[in-house]
């Protein structure tokens, strides 16, 4: 991917901000070292209402206008609770 060098810096500021978020208890950027420009996302959360408000933070509305001025449309999400808390 030729703009990976300018995502960088923007995902390293996403990852900072929902570090911060109450309820988040992991998450990471990694590109995929068998599939260079596929970057893999995990976060582990507290609960459903943490993701919830994950997706609504104002730093993540930045993150979607920075991804898409960059061409980066394509996701695909998985979610798994773990165990018997609610985890995600």
């Amino acid at each position: 991917m030729e703009n990976l060098p300018a995502i960088r810096p923007l995902m390293r500021k996403v990852v900072t901000a929902t570090l911060q978020e109450d309820g988040c208890l992991s998450y990471a950027y990694a590109e995929d070292i068998t599939e260079p420009g596929l970057i893999r996302v995990s976060e582990t959360w507290r609960d459903r209402a943490s993701l919830a408000r994950h997706f609504e933070a104002p730093h993540m509305a930045e993150w979607k206008r920075e991804r898409a001025a960059l061409g980066l449309f394509d996701r695909e999400m998985r979610c798994w609770q773990v165990g018997e808390g609610e985890v995600l």
